[in-house]
């Protein structure tokens, strides 16, 4: 898993928040789950995050980056049949045709329009970057994304904020180590709560975010 300096830049190229992908547009339901107050404050939102982490999203897209960067048949159509709504699949299609375009634009890869977490994987391969920090690195700045909206819509603040990034990375961590290395047949979650978070958005208003 070494990974060298110039694979590390690239990686924090692309999931800087400057990589045009328009990822702070999305909540994954997280702005239904603050507006039910089901998330509170900073536990309640490390606790939110770690089961769409470990449960959710954050383990199938681990599986959809390592599918996809091993070529395997299927990803994109798994990866877009595992969205739970609309506006979850809103979120992976818009942000992966967004960086699809913006890397096809600046390194002159081959990449089709597809969920993020696949297009993603896709990109990792051709760049030769080393699967799971790659894989590592995509959940953390999908954790921080999150969190950075959860700022907007309830006192949270700098500090707990970090301190909330902080307790999710170790997660970020272990569970792109134990999971891309999965096949297509692993994927499957137990996240309901953000499932359904995630529907219940559809009909919220007033609102910050598309999902």
């Amino acid at each position: 898993m070494t990974i060298t300096t110039e694979q590390l830049l690239t990686l924090t190229q692309w999931l800087s928040p400057a990589y045009p992908v328009g990822a702070f547009v999305f909540s994954h339901g997280l702005e239904s789950a603050i507006a039910d107050a089901q998330v509170q404050d900073r536990d309640s939102l490390i606790a939110w995050l770690s089961a769409v982490l470990e449960q959710g999203a954050g383990r199938n897209d681990a599986i959809l980056i390592g599918a996809a960067y091993r070529g395997d048949q299927g990803a994109a159509a798994y990866g877009a049949a595992l969205q739970p709504a609309r506006e979850r699949l809103l979120e992976a299609r818009s942000q992966g045709a967004a960086f699809a375009k913006i890397t096809r634009d600046v390194r002159g890869y081959d990449l089709p329009d597809a969920v993020f977490p696949v297009v993603f994987g896709w990109a990792a391969r051709q760049a030769q970057l080393p699967l799971v920090p790659a894989a590592q690195v995509y959940l953390q700045a999908f954790v921080t994304n999150l969190v950075q909206g959860a700022q907007r819509l309830m006192p949270l603040g700098q500090t707990r904020a970090q301190q909330a990034i902080e307790a999710l990375s170790p997660i970020c961590a272990q569970v792109a180590l134990e999971n891309t290395g999965a096949s297509l047949q692993d994927l499957g979650g137990f996240a309901l709560a953000a499932d359904i978070a995630a529907m219940r958005h559809e009909g919220l208003q007033p609102r910050l975010f598309r999902s």
